[in-house]
């Protein structure tokens, strides 16, 4: 339980941090990215995977490349379902995407795993 939070919390601080540095995102405080991390992961879960099927002949015939699509697209349905998180448009979404991937493994690999690549926590 508390590897969860701890995760959850350092996803929140990804967030926050990408709506800083990303022109066209603007977030409200803190409360508004804990709320946008737990709306991610169910958007990561959920939404994307079935938007990821329904365009697999597009994916196969861009050799991959409209995933990125994909990514700004449920990005953009995250803003759209967080209260206090807002993108506005599918620029600010994509390079979200790619700052927001970047900064939570970072972040990840930071809190998360030992000097050898091993996890800091016994159970996981």
């Amino acid at each position: 339980m508390v590897q969860f939070l701890l995760t959850w919390f350092v996803s929140a601080i990804a967030v926050l941090l990408t709506a800083y540095i990303v022109p066209g995102l603007t977030i409200t405080g803190f409360t508004s990215a804990a709320i946008a991390a737990v709306v991610f992961g169910v958007v990561n879960s959920i939404v994307k995977p079935v938007l990821t099927l329904f365009t697999l002949p597009l994916t196969i015939l861009t050799l991959g490349l409209f995933l990125l699509v994909v990514n700004a697209i449920a990005f953009g349905l995250v803003g759209y379902l967080t209260p206090g998180f807002t993108v506005s448009g599918f620029f600010p979404a994509l390079f979200g995407s790619f700052v927001l991937s970047f900064l939570s493994s970072f972040l990840n690999r930071l809190f998360f795993s030992e000097p050898d690549g091993s996890s800091k926590f016994p159970f996981s």
